[in-house]
């Protein structure tokens, strides 16, 4: 009998690590995405220990539009079908980073990455498969014009600024392809960890990290709660059917009209798709 198959982006990450465990404990032959395997091997043979069943762990670099056509070749080469895609990776970078296709990293990986990664994957889904995408609160303070992708515009460089900047781009091409993939049964949500005592939110400071860890400790999760909500997307009956939703602590929660209907939606459309056609059409 086929097992369904699962795909975590950052999976080696602190959530990624726990997400990886329960979507193995549920059944699912699991794909573990990892930038760096030198540093993810260890990871996941702990895993296989604690679980007693064995991911598989293969390089994917969301930086790098190479490595993401590379990584969907071996996918395609080995499973027929993908049942669930998890994109859990994500990036705060503490300085300005250019991936290859000179874009800031933050943004690259964040949304580019994952953009080209699902819609790459897409013909491996089908009728049931789900798709659950890290997405933060901090969605609400992005912001979308012409020079997106342009580095030569960034005056300032701002971490939080290009973080919610990603995660609103994110939420606008989750949302746009719950739309498309609907009529084929495939099912695009999205999920707010809330803060989480990860690596993303270190500042680089060990004293300002120690003060924001007495401050802010009350407020700040433990990984495996924060992975709670996209397990609860990925794994639970009750959401099966749920499409183009927005979820926290396992709630629906609504997200603004106006931000919705904002020409800057459209606008992100049209220019990623511009961005990656000039990509494909360099390597034909």
């Amino acid at each position: 009998m086929r097992k369904s198959v699962a795909i975590i982006t950052g999976a080696n990450g602190g959530m990624g690590r726990e997400i990886t465990k329960k979507v193995l404990l549920a059944g699912y032959e699991t794909v573990m995405a990892c930038r760096n395997i030198e540093k993810s091997l260890p990871i996941c043979q702990e895993i296989e220990k604690e679980t007693n069943l064995k991911p598989t762990l293969l390089q994917l670099d969301l930086a790098s539009f190479n490595s993401i056509l590379a990584f969907v070749e071996t996918i395609k080469q080995k499973y027929d079908r993908i049942d669930l895609l998890l994109n859990n990776a994500g990036v705060l970078s503490h300085y300005l980073e250019i991936t290859e296709q000179g874009v800031e990293n933050t943004i690259g990986v964040n949304y580019l990455g994952h953009y080209l990664l699902t819609r790459e994957l897409f013909p491996l889904m089908g009728e049931g498969t789900r798709i659950v995408n890290m997405i933060s609160l901090t969605y609400r303070y992005g912001k979308i014009d012409d020079h997106f992708f342009d580095v030569d515009k960034i005056k300032h460089f701002n971490r939080f600024t290009l973080y919610s900047n990603s995660k609103l781009a994110f939420l606008y091409f989750s949302l746009d392809i719950a739309g498309e993939w609907k009529e084929k049964g495939i099912t695009v949500n999205c999920a707010d960890p809330g803060i989480v005592s990860t690596n993303i939110i270190r500042m680089g400071n060990p004293v300002i990290d120690k003060l924001c860890d007495i401050f802010f400790r009350p407020l700040i999760k433990q990984p495996l709660e924060g992975a709670g909500t996209l397990l609860y997307l990925a794994l639970s009956d009750k959401v099966k059917n749920s499409t183009g939703n927005y979820f926290r602590n396992k709630k629906r929660r609504k997200i603004s009209k106006k931000l919705l209907l904002h020409p800057q939606r459209q606008l992100l459309k049209e220019i990623t798709e511009e961005f990656i056609q000039q990509f494909t059409s360099s390597i034909e």
